[in-house]
Formats: C-alpha cells, structure tokens, sequence
C-alpha cells in the first residue's frame, strides 16, 4: 500500500506558475511509476505525465510539453510537477497516481493502483 498526499494548489494568473508536491508514504519511490493527472469539470480524466520508475524518463502530454515538469527526490519520498505559463485550459483538479508494474501504458489511469486525493489549480485569464 502507497499513501499520496498532494499539495501545492491553488489561484494563479494566466502566465504564472505553480509547483504541486506529491508525498508518498513508501520511501522507495524509485520502485513505482508515478504519474500526474487532470480533471476539469464535466471533462474525462486526462495524462498530464508521468515518471517512469529505476530509469526516471519522463514523458507529457502534448498540452503541456514544454510547460510542465516532472521531478522527483527520492529522499523525501516526493514527486513534483512544476508548472509554467499557466494558461485558464489549465485550471482542473490534478492528482498524482503510482503504479509499481511493468509493461503498461502508464498513460492511462487504469495502470495505476494508487491515486492522492487531489488538489485544485485554477487558472484565471
């Protein structure tokens, strides 16, 4: 079992930036592929990107390719999505999402088995 807890959302202008956190409660974070996902109102749940786990590649989406960046710091058993030129399309609830598998689409939400509660980033224009 993996606990995620985020953080780190909140209100932010059109162009501007935001760093969420994702903690987890397993300190071997290198074992899990994590990944980050969206959901606005009334929409499907979507990728935003996600880290693969041993090797850390990391792969986005092509809506935030070049905005959005995913880290992670092993020590504090922490993965980060560090976002730039925020635009009001951006504005959803985002969770983080960790997978311990091998082999799967890690694009798709159902390849994962342990998901945080989300939090809140709106984006005003």
């Amino acid at each position: 079992q993996v606990q995620l807890v985020e953080s780190g959302g909140g209100l932010v202008q059109a162009g501007g930036s935001l760093r969420l956190s994702c903690a987890a409660s397993r300190r071997t974070l290198s074992l899990y592929n994590m990944g980050w996902f969206r959901q606005a109102p009334g929409m499907e749940r979507e990728l935003v990107g996600y880290i693969t786990r041993v090797s850390g590649s990391s792969y986005y989406a092509d809506s935030v390719k070049g905005r959005f960046t995913i880290s992670r710091d092993g020590a504090k058993s922490t993965v980060y999505l560090q976002m730039n030129s925020l635009e009001p399309e951006d504005t959803a609830v985002y969770s983080c999402a960790a997978s311990p598998r091998y082999g799967l689409d890690f694009g798709l939400p159902r390849s994962y088995d342990y998901w945080g509660q989300g939090t809140q980033v709106t984006v005003s224009s």
